[in-house]
Parts: structure tokens; sequence; C-alpha cells
């Protein structure tokens, strides 16, 4: 049940294939920020999005301007939630064509003054500055709060995890120290802000007259 205390996050992920390494860096996340909130007290409410599923109706989308209800939807649950974690591969030093189609699509102020965690995931080590110059510049265009830490997972940072959180002998990985750090930051900015409201779509519209005298 969704209370005063409840803040939604939506947590995006771009990842191709079933399984793959950006959705298990968007669950690691998801889980982190679970423990972040509940150490502040604070009830969150998850809701993971998996765009892949949404391909084809991103693509529809774009041709007809028009959303299908489980894009809407989709859309939506992104746009009311109280922060936003978004995670995806990356490709020829950017973010993949469905993020960026996703967010295409979405209003262009629908994300103004949302915190954002940026994840992304990649063959080596190399593709994390992707983050900084393509993804942070894209939520920052979108005004969104974009937390200082971003996450990036290379191939070798799973290599180098036989547990869950951290190397098998108790001691964190670079990986697990990168998530912790960055969920805190976006926990942190989260929790201190009151829910978001929701647009009331039977609100009373500007009058026309009242337009008129404003130009």
């Amino acid at each position: 049940m969704t209370t005063s205390t409840t803040r939604r996050v939506a947590v995006v992920s771009a990842g191709l294939r079933q399984p793959s390494s950006t959705r298990l860096l968007a669950d690691r996340l998801a889980e982190a920020a679970g423990r972040q909130f509940a150490a502040r007290d604070v009830d969150v409410d998850l809701r993971v999005i998996e765009l892949r599923e949404y391909a084809h109706d991103l693509t529809n989308h774009l041709l007809s301007g028009f959303p299908s209800p489980t894009l809407g939807a989709a859309i939506e649950a992104v746009t009311t939630s109280d922060g936003l974690i978004a995670v995806s591969p990356i490709f020829t030093a950017s973010y993949s064509g469905l993020f960026k189609t996703f967010f295409d699509v979405v209003e262009a102020d629908a994300l103004e003054g949302m915190p954002v965690l940026l994840g992304a995931t990649g063959g080596t080590e190399r593709h994390s500055l992707a983050l900084e110059h393509a993804m942070r510049p894209l939520f920052t265009y979108l005004h969104a709060i974009v937390v200082p830490t971003a996450v990036y997972a290379a191939t070798a940072d799973w290599g180098a995890e036989t547990g869950g959180d951290g190397d098998g002998a108790g001691a964190p990985t670079g990986l697990t120290r990168r998530i912790e750090r960055g969920v805190r930051e976006f926990a942190d900015l989260v929790a201190v802000r009151p829910p978001r409201q929701a647009a009331d779509p039977f609100a009373v519209p500007t009058p026309f007259e009242q337009l008129l005298a404003e130009n």
C-alpha cells in the first residue's frame, strides 16, 4: 500500500538479451536502493521496466505519435516516480538506441527535478566514459537531478565476484562499492523530498481570456 512515507522508484533497464548484464546491474541497484531506503525508515515501491518488452511499441509510437496502452503505462510509471534508476548497455561509445528511443517519447519536462541514478554495462572499462559524455548530458538536458556517482560494470567486474556482495572473502569489490555509493547518494536525494504529485487530468485549464491577457 502506498503511504505518505512511500517513495516510488522506477528502474529502467535497456538490456537486449535475456538474461543480460544490464538487467543484472539494474537488479543490484534496485536491491541496494531497497536497503538504503529501509535504513532511512522510508518505504519504497520499486517498478522495474524492461525496455526490450516495448521495442515494437516504441517504434510504433515514433511512427504514429501515440503509445500503446502497455507502453503508456510504462511511461507513466517513470514520469510519476519520485526517483529513477536508468541502466543501459554501451554500444559504440554511447547508450543503446532502445534506451534513447524510450526517453525520446517521454515528455521533455516530465523528469524535471527528479533524482536519477545512472548505470551502464559494457565489455571493457574504457567504455565507462560514456556515462559522463553521453548519459549524464541526456538527463541534464531533461532537467533531472543526476547523482554524482554513476555506476559502470564491465565484464571483468562480474568475473571478480563470487558472492552477492563481495569477492567471496567478505571484502566488497569495486563494483559493490560503486553501487553502494551511488545508491546512497540517490536515496539521500529521494528520501528528503515529498512524494511527487501526479498531474490532475481534470484540473481546470487556464482560461483563454487569461492567456490572451498575458500575451
